[in-house]
This record gives structure tokens, sequence and C-alpha cells, in this order.
């Protein structure tokens, strides 16, 4: 005849034999529990001192330490504490590795020059975070015609090197002729000017990124941002207008994927001659 309480009395675990085993539980966060000793139902707000915060359904709060005396759909369980939740890793709009509660650096005496508001808004909303990381400003021309200028009135150095970015940077455009004898001039030692082919930075949008299949071809001798708003249907008989057509664009814009790779590879390098380590202006990208 088999014996019910088994042949050792000083065997182990004979107290807990038949019990219900009790789940450990993680405490997360609206994870619905009732308090097995009052019957007190709320879900999970927050864990911290070794204490969970319930919420019962008409707002009302209580805390209790982790550990047994909670149910879940009846069944006991003990609360612990959750995993701690994994990092991600959080890029910046150009693709680089965010730094974590990084201030921004004091300006560098080093500038990226662009031609005109629009590009250095657009320059701002894809480099920005990297930008202020580095300490490197970002200022416009209105125009290439005006960096000779520029050039005698604030001459750049080995420790103030200058990177310029132009629209429409073709051969035999006229932006080329003015950088090709600017380079050959007393500044172009310290001067690194980069350009990409499309006749105004709005094109440096993908057209997918704006849902389109292709930029409009705009006839010679029309104004090209007047031209392209014609073409969508835009207002285009103001300033304003056109202000409000390129902000509705750079709306569109959230990373360097929707720019074309003709300026993110010249906006890379311009941010890599003024921060160069080697001239004292930086330390480096």
């Amino acid at each position: 005849m088999d014996d019910m309480y088994g042949s050792d009395v000083l065997a182990k675990g004979w107290r807990d034999r038949g019990a219900k085993k009790v789940l450990d539980v993680p405490a997360e966060r609206d994870l619905v529990v009732e308090v097995a000793g009052d019957g007190y139902c709320g879900a999970v707000t927050r864990v911290y001192g070794g204490n969970v915060e319930l919420e019962d359904r008409v707002g009302r709060r209580r805390v209790f330490p982790l550990g047994g005396g909670f149910l879940i759909d009846g069944e006991p369980v003990r609360l612990t504490a959750p995993a701690p939740a994994k990092q991600a890793v959080r890029r910046t709009a150009s693709g680089s590795f965010a730094v974590a509660d990084q201030r921004a650096r004091i300006a560098l005496p080093s500038r990226i020059l662009v031609e005109g508001k629009h590009d250095a808004e657009l320059v701002e909303k894809v480099w920005g975070a990297d930008l202020r990381v580095e300490g490197v400003v970002v200022e416009f021309l209105q125009g290439v015609d005006l960096l000779e200028e520029l050039l005698a009135a604030e001459p750049p150095s080995a420790k103030r090197r200058y990177g310029v970015l132009v629209d429409h940077l073709v051969p035999g455009s006229k932006e080329t002729r003015i950088a090709e004898a600017i380079m050959r001039g007393p500044h172009g030692r310290h001067l690194k000017i980069v350009g990409h082919p499309f006749v105004d930075v709005w094109q440096c949008v993908k057209p997918q990124t704006l849902g389109i299949r292709q930029w409009p071809e705009i006839p010679r001798g029309t104004d090209w941002k007047t031209g392209i708003c014609k073409a969508f249907g835009w207002p285009y008989e103001s300033q304003g207008d056109t202000g409000r057509a390129w902000q509705f664009i750079l709306s569109k814009v959230t990373t360097y994927r929707d720019l074309e790779p003709a300026l993110l590879g010249r906006v890379e390098e311009l941010i890599d001659f003024v921060t160069d380590p080697s001239t004292g202006s930086g330390a480096g990208h």
C-alpha cells in the first residue's frame, strides 16, 4: 500500500507539496493587479524605491511594497521591479550618432558660408545638431557674387577657414567662373568652395520627399522659384508667397535621406574642412 505521507519525515518541501506556485511578474506600467488583502484594484503607474504605485479607475493612487500579496485574474503573483529599458541609439537628422546632454560649443572662428536664407535653413535642419557640437556657425551671403567682398573685409586664415556652399556649380556657369577666380586669388589657401549642380537649393530636396516624380522644368528667363510655384499651382506674386512655398518644402525634410546625395557629400566635406584639427580650427567631424 502506498504511503501518502512519504517515508522520510525529514524530507524537504513537504509543506509546499501540492501548493500553487506563485509567479514573479514585472510591475510594468499599466499592468492591472488586485491587492489580495483588501480587494483594491489598480493599474501600475510607476515603480520606485522598492514600491509600486497603483491607480484605480477613479484616479485614486496608493503605494504598496513590491513582492507578494497581489492577484492577477484571481491568481496570486509576486510583483518585481521591471527590467530597465534599453536605451535606443539616437541619431541626428544627418545620420550621425547623437551626443547625449551635449551643450553647444563656443563658436569656432571658422565658418560655413551659403548663398541664401533657404540654404542656411536646410543645412540647419539636417546638420544643425552636428554643427552645434562642433561649434560651427553657418552664415548666408545673399549670393556668391558677394563672396569676394566678404573675403576682402574679413580675410580667412589658417585659424579662420571658410567653407562655401554654392548653388549651380557646374562647368561654364557664372557661379563656377566666380569660384574659380576666387580660388586663384590670395584667399584660396584657406578657403574651400564646393557646390551642387541644381539651379536652386529647393531642388536638393528629393522629388519623392514631396510626393512628385520630378521637379518641373522652368523655361529660361523665368525666375526659377516663381516658375516652380506656378507649376504647382501655389501663390507666387510676392516674396512672402515663395517664402511660404519654401517652408512647406522644408517641412517635408526630416533626415538626410530626404536630400540628394549631390548635396550631402558637399556639406560633410565643408564640415570636415572647417573643423580640421591640424589647422587649430576645430576638433574634427
